[in-house]
């Protein structure tokens, strides 16, 4: 029996409830599979490792991560975090930047019984993690920010050759296995040297993908393009900050926010992360959606899967993703999707679904 070695961050807010929801799914369609054991490693981050070490994103807990297959990482709430640590990277962004999580992958796919605003859609957003305009992972040292005067901020955009190619080419390789459509998202005729940049090296390294076709729109005409007509695109690939806006777009637009899953990902490491935030207001209140997370740690398993080509985790995660989508369209739902579920509800309506 092959035994993978997952840590787990519960975060802030909600994060412990519907991660806690995530390993109890896993752990669930891992006995039944009967082929496959998930050790799971629990971590500090967050309020937790503020608790206890005075970080949110503790030194211990990214040794301990070296050590696993990967992680799942429930949200985190910095706007909440005392002033001195708010100064430092979010947790997420840290592990990012910490191991170089280059390809946040975030698909959008309309599903049975949830009410979409586009009709049909499947389609995926590769954004580039590691630099652009998000200036506190784009230098070695220290925050791309720098305050001149009282009254004046500069803050710096960074794009470098290396760092589009390697998103551009995880974006080609997608496409080959889907509907070999590649749309790069930019503003090159406005920021003409750093977009231009980005759209030059994706259109250089699609031309090693001939069976792919390849075009390209400004963030904001895209922007209005996905409302109109979502279902026309396939994947996407976009620079960091392009590539969040539009995720939380397309999650909502297929469905809800809530429900939109992503993994972050390096050559050999991955963490399963919904796309979306904490939601203070409702913790503690058993009634958090976990669909988002739990997702995400289907997309987790399937990386996890190819990189150790052990068909076994992916029928897991198929497993997993079929008992969710059938305990919605059965009408098992939270709250927030017009439901009645509690949270230990709905997540006990997917392991009732689980195939034995």
């Amino acid at each position: 029996m092959a035994t993978y070695k997952i840590g787990v961050l519960y975060g802030d807010g909600i994060g412990p409830e519907i991660t806690k929801a995530t390993v109890d799914v896993l752990t669930a369609a891992s006995k039944l599979a009967g082929t496959t054991k998930f050790e799971f490693v629990e971590l500090p981050m967050g309020w937790d490792g503020i608790e206890k070490y005075n970080d949110p994103m503790p030194q211990s807990t990214k040794d301990a991560l070296k050590e696993t297959h990967g992680w799942i990482m429930g949200p985190h709430d910095s706007a909440s975090y005392p002033k001195e640590l708010k100064e430092k990277r979010n947790p997420s962004g840290e592990l990012r930047t910490y191991f170089d999580l280059y390809a946040n992958v975030r698909p959008a796919k309309t599903m049975e019984g949830i009410r979409s605003v586009v009709g049909d859609a499947d389609l995926v957003i590769y954004r580039e993690n590691t630099e652009g305009y998000y200036c506190d992972r784009n230098m070695y040292v220290g925050v791309g920010e720098w305050k001149v005067t009282p009254d004046i901020v500069i803050s710096a955009g960074v794009f470098t050759r290396k760092a589009i190619e390697r998103i551009a080419h995880a974006a080609f390789k997608a496409a080959l296995q889907r509907r070999k459509k590649v749309t790069i998202v930019h503003k090159a005729n406005v920021i003409q040297l750093g977009s231009g940049l980005f759209l030059d090296v994706c259109r250089e390294v699609g031309q090693q993908y001939p069976d792919v076709e390849v075009d390209d729109y400004h963030i904001d005409a895209m922007a209005a393009h996905l409302v109109r007509r979502a279902n026309d695109f396939d994947v996407i690939v976009t620079e960091n900050m392009f590539g969040d806006i539009l995720s939380d777009l397309t999650g909502e637009l297929v469905g809800s926010l809530g429900l939109a899953p992503s993994i972050n990902s390096s050559d050999n490491q991955a963490m399963a992360q919904a796309a979306h935030g904490s939601a203070p207001d409702i913790a503690g209140k058993n009634i958090a959606n976990p669909t988002g997370i739990i997702l995400s740690a289907v997309m987790f398993l399937e990386w996890l899967a190819s990189q150790h080509n052990d068909p076994k985790v992916s029928e897991i995660a198929r497993n997993i993703e079929n008992g969710l989508f059938l305990a919605i369209s059965e009408g098992v739902k939270t709250k927030d999707l017009g439901g009645k579920a509690s949270t230990t509800e709905f997540t006990e309506g997917i392991i009732e679904r689980l195939k034995r």
